[in-house]
């Protein structure tokens, strides 16, 4: 267990969540299809600027890349290859891929800060991540992996939940009235969101890369159908 992160002895309060969630590979297996709309997150790529590290957004790399940028569009399809995944860069561009399975610290402080104002209960929610290590503590049991649980102010979301050197954002996060949740996918390049309306155009109209999302949209790299997808070999 990650050091200050006190675990839940009673994942009940995330019942809700597991009940709703679909057995399948669409958005509602992440977010449960309860909401009035839903949002994509984009994890930033990162270029390297000397000592500073600058977000580079994918309609960026599409347009260097001559690919289409869309609500679905995947990494791998979208550079053109599978070594972009990997270690390979595309240098003046970007120098590190986006964060797989991790929301990036920045991106979810801004996060938390625009989902703030659509909640009554901004200093109640719930945090969960995923921790194989702990196999003796109780877990919730998600469709993507089980997650142990612990509550804390809308800002936690921050927090690093892996051990130091290791960062691992929550994969699932929600206020205790329920009204939006946040997940990210174990081996995805983006976040989701479900919410109020207002909620989803306030994350359309900030400065992170926001695309309008549904329950029924298929995520993994396979998703995007209008870019080819790259050989595997």
């Amino acid at each position: 267990m990650p050091a200050g992160h006190s675990v839940e002895t009673d994942p009940s309060p995330g019942a809700w969540v597991a009940a709703a969630l679909r057995r399948d590979r669409s958005v509602a297996s992440l977010v449960p299809p309860v909401f009035a709309a839903y949002a994509r997150v984009l994890h930033p790529a990162v270029r390297y600027a000397g000592d500073d590290d600058v977000d580079v957004r994918w309609d960026e790399v599409a347009a260097h890349n001559g690919t289409t940028a869309h609500r679905l569009m995947q990494w791998p399809a979208l550079t053109g290859s599978w070594e972009h995944v990997g270690e390979e860069d595309q240098p003046g561009v970007w120098n590190d891929h986006p964060a797989e399975g991790h929301l990036p610290a920045h991106v979810a402080r801004t996060l938390a800060g625009l989902l703030a104002g659509w909640t009554a209960t901004p200093q109640e929610c719930w945090f969960g991540w995923c921790d194989d290590g702990s196999p003796d503590r109780p877990h919730l049991s998600l469709p993507r992996c089980d997650v142990l649980l612990r509550s804390g102010p809308v800002e936690l979301a921050s927090a690093n939940f892996a051990p130091e050197p290791q960062e691992q954002s929550a994969a699932v996060w929600w206020p205790a009235d329920r009204a939006w949740l946040v997940a990210t996918g174990p081996t995805l390049m983006s976040t989701y969101v479900g919410g109020p309306a207002g909620a989803v155009d306030a994350l359309l109209a900030s400065l992170l890369e926001v695309h309008p999302a549904s329950p029924g949209d298929p995520v993994g790299f396979d998703a995007d159908r209008v870019n080819p997808a790259p050989s595997r070999f």
